[in-house]
This record gives C-alpha cells, sequence and structure tokens, in this order.
C-alpha cells in the first residue's frame, strides 16, 4: 500500500490508535461487569475487545508493512533479526516518546490545573515508560540486534581474517572534532555517536561526550562513563 499520502497515513495512525483504544476500553469494561456479577455482559466486552484488536492490527500491518510475515520458512537468519530489530526500534521509539515528550508535558499540565492525582499518575507513567525503554535497549543488545554493534565487530572479524591473508589493516585514526568524535564502551562496544545524542538518558543530539554528566551510564551494560575510550575509524581512502 501506498503511503506516501500523509492523510492516508494519518489516517491510518489515527484509526490505529482508535482501535488499540477501544480494546482496552472494552477490556475495563469486561472487568468492570465481571466484578458486578454480569458475566453475560462481560464476555460480550471481552469478545468485543477481540475484534477490536484485530481491527488494530489490520491497521499496523498497513502501516509497516515491513513487519507483516507471510511466509516465515522463507526468511533468512538476517531477515528474521531485521524484522525483530524494527520491532524494538519502534517499541524504543515509543517510550522515549511517552517519557521524554508526553509525560512531562502531561504532567506539566496537571500542575497549573493543580490536580495532584493526575500529577503522581503521569509522573509514574513517565518513569515506568523510561524504565520500558531501558528493557528493550537491553533486549536489543541481548539478541545481537544492535546495528551498529554487529557492524563494529564484522568489520574487527574482517580485519582479523584479513592479517592472518597478511593484508594489512586500514589506518584508523580518532576525530579531532568533539562535535563528531565518536566514543566506544570497551565492556559491550557499545558506541555512543555525538551527533546523535543519547535521549533515552537525557542527553541530548549534539552533546560532545566530554559534556556528558560524569555519572552518565552505558545504555546497553551499564558501565561507567570512563569506561569509553575514543573509537577510531578507518581513514578514507
Amino acid at each position: 500500500m501506498d503511503l506516501s499520502n500523509s492523510n492516508t497515513a494519518n489516517n491510518l495512525s489515527e484509526a490505529f490508535a482508535g482501535e488499540s483504544m477501544a480494546n482496552r476500553k472494552y477490556l475495563f469494561f469486561a472487568e468492570v461487569t465481571r466484578q458486578l456479577g454480569m458475566s453475560e455482559l462481560s464476555k460480550l466486552f471481552r469478545e468485543t475487545a477481540n475484534q477490536e484488536t484485530e481491527h488494530a492490527f489490520a491497521h499496523f500491518r498497513l502501516m509497516h508493512p515491513e513487519l507483516v510475515v507471510a511466509d516465515v520458512a522463507s526468511l533468512t537468519e538476517e531477515q528474521k533479526k531485521a524484522i525483530a530489530a524494527r520491532c524494538l526500534e519502534l517499541a524504543i521509539e515509543g517510550e522515549t516518546y511517552e517519557y521524554t515528550t508526553m509525560y512531562p508535558g502531561f504532567a506539566e499540565q496537571a500542575r497549573a490545573d493543580r490536580d495532584s492525582k493526575a500529577v503522581v499518575e503521569f509522573e509514574a507513567q513517565q518513569a515506568e515508560s523510561r524504565e520500558h525503554a531501558s528493557i528493550f535497549r537491553k533486549a536489543a543488545h541481548n539478541f545481537g540486534l544492535l546495528t551498529h554493534i554487529e557492524n563494529h565487530h564484522a568489520r574487527q572479524y574482517t580485519e582479523a581474517l584479513q592479517a592472518l591473508e597478511g593484508v594489512n589493516p586500514s589506518p584508523k585514526v580518532a576525530s579531532g572534532d568533539p562535535a563528531t568524535q565518536k566514543w566506544i564502551c570497551r565492556q559491550c562496544s557499545m558506541i555512543y555517536n555525538p551527533v546523535e545524542g543519547d535521549p533515552d538518558s537525557g542527553i541530548a543530539p549534539g552533546t560532545p561526550f566530554e559534556a556528558i554528566p560524569e555519572d552518565w551510564h552505558c545504555p546497553i551494560c551499564g558501565a561507567t562513563k570512563k569506561t569509553f575510550v575514543p573509537y577510531q575509524e578507518a581513514v578514507a581512502a
């Protein structure tokens, strides 16, 4: 499906959100009516919630055709990893938006409205979203789905193989510009890129490594900032 039309893309996103919300709302109603002893009504709400889930899934498949698995047996291991990595990427993206933008904004508005209960709820959800983002990042690492780390390891293995064959590795240097100098964790090979920053940890894009607070930790393995060393990259021919 062609989603180059922004209106269609927006409509699909809104439809997905609406069906998803209906699913959770009906499940809530199902629980309420179950507690009231109205089992048949509770069953109706639960069945309808399941139908709304299928509607939401149909919309999401159109929004993200790269995640549609028609014949899993025909997929290579790399293709499977790419799909799983995309799922984690979208999950991290969503949780990051929630704790960096959505819930802080909601909490600020609730404070302005002097609604203390809402403030507590939004701040609690902000913390939980941050934790979820961290969990998804660790999952990406544990399943070997962090592309930049895998690429780094692949380059290392390639150079090792070439060395065995008598081929000298390409010279590498660290960038002299703090704005572009990458740093690598000696413990897990996570690469900090100042251009991208580490939004999940509150480090904005464009932040040089030297400007990161000393209590910052590797978002993948939890190593301290001192564990990082300048990342050397091959010199362009």
